[in-house]
Protein backbone atom coordinates (compact mmCIF):
# COMPACT_ATOMS: atom_id res chain seq x y z
CA UNK A 1 0.00 0.00 0.00
CA UNK A 2 2.75 2.30 0.85
CA UNK A 3 4.53 1.53 -2.54
CA UNK A 4 1.12 2.44 -4.04
CA UNK A 5 0.89 5.84 -2.42
CA UNK A 6 4.93 6.76 -3.19
CA UNK A 7 4.11 6.05 -6.85
CA UNK A 8 1.19 8.35 -7.21
CA UNK A 9 2.82 11.15 -5.65
CA UNK A 10 5.65 10.93 -7.99
CA UNK A 11 5.82 13.50 -10.79
CA UNK A 12 5.08 12.34 -14.05
CA UNK A 13 7.50 12.85 -16.69
CA UNK A 14 7.82 12.49 -20.22
CA UNK A 15 10.16 10.14 -22.56
CA UNK A 16 13.47 11.95 -21.56
CA UNK A 17 12.47 11.47 -17.53
CA UNK A 18 12.05 15.30 -17.06
CA UNK A 19 9.15 16.80 -14.89
CA UNK A 20 6.57 17.75 -17.01
CA UNK A 21 6.13 21.33 -16.76
CA UNK A 22 2.48 21.56 -16.57
CA UNK A 23 1.71 20.43 -12.75
CA UNK A 24 5.21 21.43 -11.57
CA UNK A 25 6.59 24.55 -12.94
CA UNK A 26 7.38 27.39 -10.53
CA UNK A 27 4.39 29.85 -10.34
CA UNK A 28 6.49 32.70 -11.32
CA UNK A 29 7.19 30.97 -14.74
CA UNK A 30 3.45 30.81 -15.21
CA UNK A 31 2.03 33.73 -17.75
CA UNK A 32 -1.41 34.52 -16.38
CA UNK A 33 -4.15 35.38 -18.70
CA UNK A 34 -5.28 38.97 -18.74
CA UNK A 35 -8.64 39.67 -19.85
CA UNK A 36 -9.25 42.64 -22.18
CA UNK A 37 -10.37 45.27 -20.96
CA UNK A 38 -14.73 45.46 -21.47
CA UNK A 39 -15.74 47.64 -23.94
CA UNK A 40 -18.44 49.64 -23.71
CA UNK A 41 -21.78 47.99 -24.02
CA UNK A 42 -22.75 49.81 -28.03
CA UNK A 43 -21.26 52.19 -30.06
CA UNK A 44 -22.60 55.23 -30.20
CA UNK A 45 -21.19 56.73 -33.05
CA UNK A 46 -20.37 55.54 -36.55
CA UNK A 47 -18.37 57.56 -39.11
CA UNK A 48 -17.54 56.90 -42.43
CA UNK A 49 -14.15 55.91 -43.16
CA UNK A 50 -13.94 56.75 -47.11
CA UNK A 51 -16.00 58.44 -49.81
CA UNK A 52 -17.82 55.49 -51.04
CA UNK A 53 -18.83 54.46 -47.41
CA UNK A 54 -20.08 58.37 -47.18
CA UNK A 55 -21.75 58.26 -50.47
CA UNK A 56 -23.33 54.94 -49.31
CA UNK A 57 -24.38 56.12 -46.15
CA UNK A 58 -26.39 59.27 -48.38
CA UNK A 59 -27.89 56.98 -50.58
CA UNK A 60 -29.31 54.76 -47.58
CA UNK A 61 -30.50 58.03 -46.27
CA UNK A 62 -32.42 59.28 -49.22
CA UNK A 63 -33.05 56.55 -51.27
CA UNK A 64 -35.74 54.06 -50.83
CA UNK A 65 -33.71 51.50 -52.36
CA UNK A 66 -30.25 50.99 -52.31
CA UNK A 67 -28.03 47.96 -53.54
CA UNK A 68 -24.40 48.07 -51.77
CA UNK A 69 -21.56 46.43 -54.15
CA UNK A 70 -18.03 45.47 -52.68
CA UNK A 71 -15.70 43.04 -51.45
CA UNK A 72 -15.68 41.85 -47.91
CA UNK A 73 -14.62 44.08 -44.99
CA UNK A 74 -15.94 47.50 -46.51
CA UNK A 75 -18.53 47.99 -43.94
CA UNK A 76 -21.89 47.09 -45.85
CA UNK A 77 -23.74 45.52 -44.06
CA UNK A 78 -22.02 47.51 -40.57
CA UNK A 79 -23.25 50.71 -42.29
CA UNK A 80 -26.76 49.46 -43.29
CA UNK A 81 -27.62 48.27 -40.07
CA UNK A 82 -26.38 51.19 -37.96
CA UNK A 83 -28.61 53.27 -40.33
CA UNK A 84 -31.81 50.40 -39.74
CA UNK A 85 -30.97 51.38 -36.04
CA UNK A 86 -30.66 54.50 -36.44
CA UNK A 87 -33.99 55.38 -38.35
CA UNK A 88 -36.08 52.95 -35.56
CA UNK A 89 -34.84 54.73 -32.45
CA UNK A 90 -35.55 57.75 -34.35
CA UNK A 91 -39.52 56.43 -35.13
CA UNK A 92 -38.85 56.91 -38.67
CA UNK A 93 -39.72 53.55 -39.04
CA UNK A 94 -41.61 50.57 -37.26
CA UNK A 95 -39.40 47.54 -37.55
CA UNK A 96 -36.03 46.39 -38.77
CA UNK A 97 -36.69 43.45 -41.21
CA UNK A 98 -33.08 41.51 -41.66
CA UNK A 99 -32.84 38.54 -44.31
CA UNK A 100 -29.90 36.42 -45.08
CA UNK A 101 -29.79 33.54 -47.51
CA UNK A 102 -29.44 30.41 -45.92
CA UNK A 103 -26.16 28.98 -48.05
CA UNK A 104 -23.43 26.80 -46.65
CA UNK A 105 -19.85 28.56 -47.40
CA UNK A 106 -18.41 25.85 -49.18
CA UNK A 107 -18.90 22.82 -46.76
CA UNK A 108 -22.01 20.91 -45.60
CA UNK A 109 -22.99 21.42 -41.79
CA UNK A 110 -25.64 18.64 -41.90
CA UNK A 111 -28.96 18.72 -39.96
CA UNK A 112 -28.81 21.31 -37.40
CA UNK A 113 -30.20 20.52 -33.60
CA UNK A 114 -32.58 22.98 -32.31
CA UNK A 115 -35.71 24.59 -33.24
CA UNK A 116 -36.09 26.94 -36.48
CA UNK A 117 -34.60 29.82 -34.79
CA UNK A 118 -31.45 27.66 -33.69
CA UNK A 119 -31.39 25.98 -36.68
CA UNK A 120 -30.93 29.17 -38.59
CA UNK A 121 -28.50 31.16 -35.98
CA UNK A 122 -25.09 30.06 -38.01
CA UNK A 123 -26.31 31.67 -40.68
CA UNK A 124 -27.27 34.79 -39.44
CA UNK A 125 -24.62 35.37 -36.76
CA UNK A 126 -23.35 38.06 -38.61
CA UNK A 127 -26.39 40.26 -38.70
CA UNK A 128 -26.22 39.70 -34.58
CA UNK A 129 -22.91 40.49 -34.11
CA UNK A 130 -23.40 43.53 -36.35
CA UNK A 131 -26.55 44.43 -34.05
CA UNK A 132 -24.72 43.25 -30.55
CA UNK A 133 -22.21 46.30 -31.46
CA UNK A 134 -24.85 48.79 -32.49
CA UNK A 135 -27.15 48.08 -29.54
CA UNK A 136 -25.53 46.04 -26.81
CA UNK A 137 -27.01 42.44 -25.70
CA UNK A 138 -30.19 43.58 -23.44
CA UNK A 139 -31.61 45.90 -26.07
CA UNK A 140 -31.23 43.46 -28.71
CA UNK A 141 -32.85 40.79 -27.02
CA UNK A 142 -35.47 43.37 -26.20
CA UNK A 143 -36.06 44.33 -29.28
CA UNK A 144 -36.06 40.88 -31.41
CA UNK A 145 -38.78 40.01 -28.49
CA UNK A 146 -41.19 42.70 -28.56
CA UNK A 147 -40.78 42.40 -33.08
CA UNK A 148 -39.12 45.31 -33.37
CA UNK A 149 -35.97 43.53 -35.11
CA UNK A 150 -37.31 40.77 -37.10
CA UNK A 151 -34.82 38.39 -38.70
CA UNK A 152 -35.52 36.01 -41.10
CA UNK A 153 -34.19 33.72 -43.97
CA UNK A 154 -35.06 34.37 -47.78
CA UNK A 155 -37.20 31.34 -47.91
CA UNK A 156 -39.38 33.26 -45.46
CA UNK A 157 -39.79 36.41 -47.34
CA UNK A 158 -42.48 35.19 -50.48
CA UNK A 159 -45.94 37.14 -50.16
CA UNK A 160 -44.98 39.54 -47.63
CA UNK A 161 -45.65 43.34 -48.42
CA UNK A 162 -42.91 45.25 -45.68
CA UNK A 163 -44.84 48.47 -44.83
CA UNK A 164 -43.18 51.38 -42.47
CA UNK A 165 -39.91 49.26 -42.31
CA UNK A 166 -36.30 49.15 -42.44
CA UNK A 167 -35.17 45.72 -44.83
CA UNK A 168 -31.43 44.31 -45.03
CA UNK A 169 -30.49 41.53 -47.61
CA UNK A 170 -27.27 40.74 -46.86
CA UNK A 171 -25.32 38.29 -48.64
CA UNK A 172 -27.09 39.23 -51.79
CA UNK A 173 -24.45 37.22 -54.09
CA UNK A 174 -25.93 33.57 -52.63
CA UNK A 175 -29.07 34.48 -53.92
CA UNK A 176 -30.46 33.72 -57.85
CA UNK A 177 -31.95 36.08 -59.76
CA UNK A 178 -35.36 34.98 -59.35
CA UNK A 179 -35.15 35.40 -55.69
CA UNK A 180 -33.65 38.72 -55.58
CA UNK A 181 -36.94 39.95 -57.99
CA UNK A 182 -39.23 38.42 -55.07
CA UNK A 183 -37.42 40.41 -52.34
CA UNK A 184 -37.24 43.69 -54.17
CA UNK A 185 -41.24 43.50 -54.73
CA UNK A 186 -41.41 43.19 -50.72
CA UNK A 187 -40.99 46.67 -50.24
CA UNK A 188 -43.78 48.50 -49.07
CA UNK A 189 -44.64 52.19 -48.43
CA UNK A 190 -42.45 53.98 -46.26
CA UNK A 191 -39.49 51.32 -46.14
CA UNK A 192 -36.06 51.28 -47.24
CA UNK A 193 -34.56 48.29 -48.59
CA UNK A 194 -30.64 47.61 -48.48
CA UNK A 195 -28.90 44.93 -50.68
CA UNK A 196 -25.60 44.15 -50.04
CA UNK A 197 -22.76 41.70 -51.38
CA UNK A 198 -19.61 40.32 -52.89
CA UNK A 199 -20.54 39.30 -56.51
CA UNK A 200 -17.01 37.46 -56.32
CA UNK A 201 -17.70 35.33 -53.34
CA UNK A 202 -20.61 33.54 -54.54
CA UNK A 203 -21.29 30.21 -53.03
CA UNK A 204 -23.34 29.44 -55.94
CA UNK A 205 -22.55 28.61 -59.44
CA UNK A 206 -21.46 32.02 -60.91
CA UNK A 207 -24.07 31.38 -63.56
CA UNK A 208 -27.09 30.92 -60.92
CA UNK A 209 -26.15 34.63 -58.50
CA UNK A 210 -28.30 37.30 -59.54
CA UNK A 211 -26.75 40.02 -58.31
CA UNK A 212 -24.49 41.71 -60.95
CA UNK A 213 -27.55 41.15 -63.14
CA UNK A 214 -29.93 43.01 -60.49
CA UNK A 215 -27.47 46.08 -60.20
CA UNK A 216 -26.66 45.64 -63.61
CA UNK A 217 -30.78 46.67 -64.87
CA UNK A 218 -31.51 48.53 -61.93
CA UNK A 219 -28.21 51.23 -61.33
CA UNK A 220 -29.57 54.40 -63.33
CA UNK A 221 -33.13 54.16 -62.32
CA UNK A 222 -34.68 57.09 -60.33
CA UNK A 223 -34.64 56.77 -56.42
CA UNK A 224 -32.35 53.39 -56.65
CA UNK A 225 -28.52 53.84 -56.04
CA UNK A 226 -25.77 51.60 -56.60
CA UNK A 227 -22.99 52.01 -54.75
CA UNK A 228 -19.66 50.09 -55.23
CA UNK A 229 -17.10 50.19 -52.64
CA UNK A 230 -13.21 48.77 -53.71
CA UNK A 231 -10.86 46.89 -51.83
CA UNK A 232 -9.42 51.12 -50.58
CA UNK A 233 -12.74 50.92 -48.53
CA UNK A 234 -11.83 47.81 -46.60
CA UNK A 235 -11.39 48.61 -42.63
CA UNK A 236 -10.48 45.15 -41.47
CA UNK A 237 -7.17 44.59 -40.61
CA UNK A 238 -4.60 46.28 -43.76
CA UNK A 239 -3.58 42.29 -44.87
CA UNK A 240 -7.26 41.39 -45.96
CA UNK A 241 -7.23 44.67 -48.32
CA UNK A 242 -3.52 43.57 -49.97
CA UNK A 243 -5.21 39.48 -49.49
CA UNK A 244 -7.96 40.50 -51.75
CA UNK A 245 -5.72 42.34 -54.51
CA UNK A 246 -4.01 38.96 -55.23
CA UNK A 247 -6.55 36.08 -54.64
Amino acid sequence: MAKRTARRSRPETDETGRVHSLFFDSPRTVVPFEAPEREQSYIRHVRPRSDNQRHLIEAISSKPLTVALGPAGTGKTYLAITAAVEALERKRIGRIVLSRPAVEAGESLGYLPGDMREKLDPYLRPLFDALNDRLGPKRLRAWLDDGSIEIAPVAFMRGRTLNNAFVLIDEAQNCTYGQLKMLLTRLGWHSTMVLTGDPDQTDLLPELSGLNEVARRLEGQEEIAVVRLTQADVVRHPLVGRMLGVL
